[in-house]
């Protein structure tokens, strides 16, 4: 079974910076997929950035220009680089992976971190 081990949340005034990290475990399953959500208290869940099963990124238009994904396969760890950070950023921060073994897919999510922008 796969987890996906989240850090780096915090609390940061406007225009700063942080960087999320989300580490998965081992697994006979592949990750097709892997990025990050985010949830506003009141919100609904919303893409934030995302590698695709074809190693694409997207971004959420609120984020692009600000916001950085990267994937280092080697440690299996993707990271969020947030930059210029906006009170509306403030939100819990979800891992997301998508798993794949032979012909199953499943989702996994990180247990969220909360990151906070406010002066």
């Amino acid at each position: 079974q796969v987890q996906l081990v989240e850090s780096g949340g915090g609390s940061v005034q406007p225009g700063g910076s942080l960087t999320l990290s989300c580490t998965a475990s081992r697994s006979k399953a592949s990750i097709s997929a892997m990025g990050w959500y985010r949830q506003a208290p009141g919100n609904q869940r919303e893409l934030v950035a995302m590698f695709d099963s074809r190693s694409n990124t997207n971004y959420a238009d609120s984020v692009k220009g600000r916001f950085t994904i990267s994937w280092v396969n080697a440690r299996n760890t993707v990271y969020l680089q947030m930059n210029s950070l906006k009170p509306e950023d403030t939100a819990v921060y979800y891992c997301y992976a998508e798993l794949r073994w032979g012909p199953n897919k499943s989702d996994k999510w990180g247990q969220g971190t909360q990151v906070t922008v406010s002066s």
